[in-house]
């Protein structure tokens, strides 16, 4: 038998702070050396236009083996569905056959966010109250809803291409509560104390001179060979941080770094958690998490779901 748990019921039984405590707990994990992850695959369909990924990892803390496909064809949305889509398998440790088939969508939303609000936490300054994203997707949501939770922003600047587009996000986080609004990206650079990119972009958003000292920022759009949000000199103005250094040099933020530290200048955030290493050292210190994701994140948030499913009794069993 294979336990499926249906995207809505995902959604339903896990939420943002959930999130947060099950990346934190994975981080730390890892860090110990009992959680391993392995190296992303990529490929597409017989459209070179659409991608997917394959992310995998061992959950040590759970004796649990699995990976994550998250996909993207561009052309789903004139069918009526959505353009990415996120499944995680688990497997059985003892034997390598299926247990679990988890609708990842609205779980992958929640676990990048979570490493993002967990990085903020980490390294933005305590007294940092206004929050900015680049992007209007629903991953710009995401990120909002999670970092909110672990600042008190006084504001929320969303910031987009569409100036329809940031104020219909706006008017989505303001009905969660949050006080936010459209913004320039030249306000939300002069604003913002927290910036989290979620873009979908292969060139620097802005320049390197245009953040002021003490910004924190969360970029988490590159995740793939060519993606790019942040100027590469901007490096030399900052600290750099990310959930998997050595990834982030081959498809994260920190590949676009040709003069850069390479990994080993760059501090994983669960050895900052660990207390292994500092975190931010001082207000004016500039501060850049780079969150390209790996399958250990998928992988817990996954099993969340699952043994909420099945306290719950909505797994759905079938025979394999």
């Amino acid at each position: 038998m294979i336990e499926i748990v249906s995207g809505a019921v995902a959604e339903k039984l896990v939420g943002h702070d959930d999130a947060i405590a099950a990346i934190r707990e994975m981080f730390l994990a890892m860090e110990a050396g009992t959680s391993l992850n392995f190296p992303p695959m990529r490929g597409h369909g017989s459209d070179p236009a659409t991608r997917f990924g394959v992310k995998a990892g061992f959950d040590g803390a759970r004796g649990l083996p699995g990976l994550k496909v998250g996909s993207y064809w561009p052309g789903n949305p004139a069918r009526g569905l959505p353009a990415h889509g996120s499944t995680t398998l688990l497997l059985d440790d003892r034997t390598g056959f299926p247990i679990a088939l988890v609708e990842a969508t609205w779980l992958n939303g929640l676990r990048t966010a979570a490493s993002d609000a967990i990085a903020v936490d980490a390294l933005a300054r305590q007294d940092a109250r206004v929050l900015a994203v680049i992007g209007t997707g629903n991953q710009a949501y995401h990120e909002m809803r999670a970092v909110s939770l672990v600042r008190s922003p006084q504001a929320v600047l969303v910031v987009g291409r569409s100036v329809e587009k940031a104020e219909e996000l706006a008017s989505r986080l303001s009905s969660d509560g949050l006080a936010a609004r459209a913004a320039s990206l030249d306000e939300a650079l002069l604003l913002a104390d927290v910036i989290v990119t979620a873009t979908a972009a292969r060139g620097p958003l802005f320049a390197a001179g245009a953040v002021r000292p003490g910004t924190h920022i969360s970029a988490m759009g590159a995740d793939g060979p060519g993606k790019q949000e942040l100027p590469g000199e901007l490096a030399a103005r900052a600290r750099l941080f990310a959930d998997a250094p050595e990834q982030s040099i081959q498809i994260g933020e920190f590949q676009h770094l040709a003069d850069g530290p390479g990994a080993a200048g760059i501090t994983g955030i669960g050895s900052v958690l660990a207390g292994r290493a500092s975190g931010r050292t001082s207000a004016e210190e500039i501060t850049i998490y780079d969150s390209s994701g790996f399958g250990l994140q998928d992988i817990a948030i996954a099993a969340l779901a699952l043994d909420r499913a099945r306290a719950a009794g909505l797994v759905e069993q079938v025979a394999f």
